[in-house]
């Protein structure tokens, strides 16, 4: 009777095993988990490594000192001493209020997102044959679009026998931008692609500006 024999042998990492059958040596890699980077914090205090500092006073007076003369300047204070600037030889720290600091930080970064608007191109579809009130109902709605800073996209479709009306599909096109110029601009103008004639209009003025 033939038997088989395994002997397993670890390597120098862990992620890869060696198999022995024999003469045979198989390998077998195990996939590793990603490694996150963390995002480096600003040193506070006792956190700082470094024996020597530029320390930047409330007053905006630089002194070079040893860190843990800084830091006594600063609980003197009733403050914190903050590295700014790792990089610098010697790093350079700042005596603040570092809750204060971070309050202010996140509160600009929030003020920042708002102020972000990020461009959505909104699609309105019509028919060469839209009737008058069908028409006003989604022309304020390409005026509400506008309005926020979003572009608009106008498509006019065409179905079956509908395509002998593309001169009527333009005509609607250009009554819309018409209509519109006070609050957007034409971008694309109007272009039949197959059964669909479209047009792109991009908002005149910022987000909100318009009354």
């Amino acid at each position: 009777m033939w038997y088989s024999f395994y002997r397993v042998t670890p390597c120098a990492t862990s992620h890869f095993i060696q198999i022995n059958k024999g003469e045979t040596t198989i390998g077998k890699r195990f996939k590793s988990n990603p490694v996150r980077k963390s995002v480096p914090k600003e040193r506070v205090n006792e956190g700082i490594r470094a024996d020597v500092v530029r320390v930047i006073k409330p007053d905006n007076e630089h002194a070079i000192l040893p860190v843990d003369q800084a830091i006594e300047m600063a609980f003197k204070l009733n403050l914190d001493l903050v590295e700014v600037a790792p990089n610098a030889d010697p790093p350079v720290c700042k005596i603040m209020d570092h809750g204060k600091h971070l309050f202010e930080k996140k509160k600009k970064e929030k003020e920042a997102k708002k102020k972000q608007h990020v461009i959505v191109l909104k699609e309105l579809r019509f028919r060469p044959q839209t009737d008058d009130h069908d028409y006003e109902f989604k022309k304020r709605h390409a005026e509400g679009f506008l309005k926020e800073g979003n572009k608009v996209k106008a498509t006019v479709q065409f179905k079956g026998r509908d395509i002998i009306y593309s001169d009527q599909g333009k005509k609607l096109l250009d009554r819309l931008a018409t209509d519109l110029e006070d609050l957007g601009k034409i971008e694309t103008p109007a272009k039949l692609e197959g059964k669909r004639m479209s047009m792109v209009l991009t908002p005149a003025k910022g987000p909100g500006s318009a009354s």
